[in-house]
């Protein structure tokens, strides 16, 4: 078998299991998932070892479709002095976008940033 059949095998198999995911975790209230496993022929052993695939395989798609992170530089006159609450300025810079405004500071930490990001791009 090529690697490419492989490869395409193992996409299949992991579509196949991610439906019966989403359909485990719509079970009905009350249903357990060893009471849905069992009526889907499957242990409960392999219900988790297919959702830790099924993740694995969504955080390594996410992860190559994220574009690398790049510093932007920013004169000096572009940062905004806004008071802590002990009264000091903090530099930073604030960025306006879809209706939120958000200061970002040396501090700001990066993650987080992206996080914030992620979610206000796709905000309506």
């Amino acid at each position: 078998m090529s690697s490419e059949t492989t490869l395409m095998a193992e996409q299949c198999r992991l579509q196949e299991w991610a439906a019966q995911i989403r359909d485990c975790q719509s079970r009905p209230s009350g249903m357990s998932v060893v009471e849905w496993c069992a009526g889907h022929g499957i242990t409960k052993a392999n219900y988790y070892y297919r959702l830790r695939r099924v993740r694995k395989a969504c955080l390594e798609t996410i992860q190559t479709k994220m574009p690398a992170q790049q510093v932007v530089p920013v004169r000096p006159g572009l940062l905004q002095h806004q008071e802590q609450e002990d009264g000091n300025p903090q530099p930073g810079l604030d960025i306006s976008i879809k209706g939120f405004s958000i200061h970002v500071t040396g501090a700001t930490s990066m993650p987080l940033l992206a996080e914030v990001l992620r979610v206000v791009q796709h905000a309506e």
